[in-house]
Order: structure tokens, then C-alpha cells, then sequence
């Protein structure tokens, strides 16, 4: 039976992931997969950089908007959804463009990685509790970072029962493909967006400049004052916990902002670390002068041959 096809586009945050991904739907039939964990949030625009309505009427978008700001929603959800719109989107004789810059997301849809059968594993959880112990605090978080970067944003280093149980979960997941190298489960193209870093991080900067003058601050306002625990998923995520610390007066604003851009640009860092564990991704890189006419060009090049 023949693999689905599939197309790829992530990077780090701030890279125009969006609009490449728009332009190429266009262009060859396609729909759009959210490949990011925050978008699948209602109610949490500004800070996650979500498409804007009109862009998302331009071309269909899955697993966007689909569910309330204090739902969970895991890896293994969205291994399980995406697979499944890859073959509805497949049977209508479309293209599915998986968008968004979660790696571990995106690795274990294209690798196969078996969640349903993460329970909880008492073993490993004396060895990563006794390895806190040894090594200290920050270097398990560290070693979460590294399996798992979106699960570790959300995370405090010193909250070691929710980082040990987030490393189970990761580890439980990346087991399978390192015991066999597997090959990836659809004919896929996997396209990646880079930055020289300091254009990079100034793209950021702007970004999280951008948000505020938006009303990052408001929505975050909204959010609490719905009722949305600030300890839920969601609201621990970047920009919105740094936020809700001010609003909450554990900071002041101007530390806040600080925090934000400071997380996003390790964040960044990190996701850059994160995909040299997939060797399959085609790089492009964008220049300052926003070269996306001539990436999507080059991209439709590759798809079409």
C-alpha cells in the first residue's frame, strides 16, 4: 500500500512558517495542519501569533480553535488527530501541509512513536528522581529540554514531579524509535526555515513588542478573569504565564516583557537544537530581505519534481 503523501514546514518561532505554508496550499491543492500546541486554543490569539481570521479562511486549517483554553492536550492527541486528517485530507484528493514548529510533535507523527502505551513506570521514575538528586534540578530540566522542549516551556526546573513525569512520558515515546530506526510513515517533505541568530532574535524582540501593542496584556486579563486556572496548560505557556505574573502582581511589567523575550529566545534556541534529531529536514534560509516569494518558489520546485 502506498505511503500518504505529505508536506512539512516547520523552524523556530518567528521564521514565517504561516505564510509559506499559506502560499504553497495555494499553489498545490493543499490544507493546513497546525503542527503548534498552543494554536489548538480558543480564546489565546495574540500570544501564540495564530493566524489572523482572514488568513484562515485563505486556505482550510485543522486542529486550530478547537478546543477551551483550560483543556490539556498532549502529543499523543495530536499524533492520533493529525494522522487521521492526513487521510481524510488524502481522500479528497488534497494535499496535507503539516505547519508548526513543535518537534517532538511533528518527529513522532512522522516516526510513529507509540503513546498509548505510556502509563506511569515506577523504574524509570526512581532513576530520573535519583538522577535529580545526584546531578540537581536544572540538569533534569535540561535533559527535558532536550527530549521534549514544549512540555519543559511550560515547567518550572524545581517542580520535579511534573518534570520526571514529563521526561517518563517523552522517553517512553522516543524509546520506540531508537530501538529500531525506523523509515517515516508517509512520503513526506520535510522543509525547514532558518535565521542568521541575531536577525533571528531581533524578529522576536519585534514579535513580542508587536503582541503587547495588540493587547497581549488584555487577553491575558480576559483569560483569568473567565475563570482559566493560571496553572493550567495553556497559561503556562510563553507569553501568557510571564503575563499572568504580572497581572497577578508577582513581577512588574517591565520584568515581565523582559521574561517573555528572554523565554521566546531560548525557546528558539533550543527548537534549533531540537531538529538536528531529524536529518530529513531540507533547509532554507530566510534572509533579512524576507526572501519567502523565492523559498516557496524553490519549495514548489522540489514538490513538483
Amino acid at each position: 500500500m502506498p505511503k500518504e503523501r505529505l508536506v512539512v514546514i516547520l523552524g523556530p518561532t518567528a521564521t514565517g512558517k504561516s505564510c509559506c505554508g499559506i502560499e504553497l496550499a495555494q499553489r498545490f491543492n493543499g490544507e493546513i495542519i497546525s503542527g503548534d500546541s498552543m494554536l489548538v486554543y480558543r480564546n489565546m490569539n495574540i500570544g501564540t501569533a495564530k493566524p489572523s481570521e482572514q488568513e484562515l479562511q485563505l486556505v482550510p486549517h485543522h486542529l486550530v480553535n478547537i478546543l477551551p483554553p483550560d483543556a490539556s492536550y498532549s502529543v499523543a492527541d495530536f499524533q492520533q488527530q493529525a494522522a487521521e486528517l492526513i487521510r481524510q485530507i488524502t481522500e479528497r484528493g488534497n494535499l496535507p501541509i503539516v505547519v508548526g514548529g513543535t518537534g517532538l510533535y511533528i518527529k513522532a507523527l512522522l516516526e510513529g512513536y507509540r503513546f498509548s502505551s505510556v502509563e506511569e513506570n515506577p523504574e524509570l521514575r526512581r532513576k530520573l528522581e535519583a538522577f535529580a538528586a545526584e546531578k540537581g534540578n536544572d540538569k533534569l530540566f535540561e535533559w527535558l529540554e532536550k527530549e521534549d522542549l514544549t512540555a519543559a516551556a511550560r515547567l518550572h526546573p524545581n517542580d520535579v514531579r511534573r518534570v520526571v513525569r514529563a521526561l517518563e512520558t517523552a522517553l517512553s515515546g522516543d524509546s520506540v524509535s531508537q530501538e529500531k530506526q525506523q523509515e517515516l510513515k508517509y512520503d513526506v517533505t520535510v522543509f525547514g526555515l532558518s535565521m542568521d541568530r541575531d536577525f533571528l532574535y531581533e524578529r522576536i524582540n519585534r514579535r513580542v513588542d508587536q503582541m503587547l501593542a495588540e493587547g497581549l496584556e488584555e487577553e491575558v486579563r480576559s483569560l483569568l478573569q473567565e475563570g482559566v486556572p493560571p496553572d493550567c496548560l495553556s497559561m503556562k505557556s510563553l507569553g501568557y504565564r510571564q503575563m499572568a505574573e504580572y497581572l497577578t502582581g508577582k513581577c512588574d511589567y517591565a520584568t515581565a516583557v523582559d521574561n517573555i523575550k528572554k523565554g521566546t529566545r531560548h525557546f528558539a534556541k533550543r527548537q534549533i537544537t531540537w531538529y538536528k534529531k531529524m536529518p530529513y529536514i531540507q533547509w532554507f534560509t530566510v534572509g533579512r530581505d524576507l526572501n519567502y516569494k523565492k523559498i516557496v518558489a524553490d519549495m514548489a520546485d522540489t514538490l513538483e519534481k
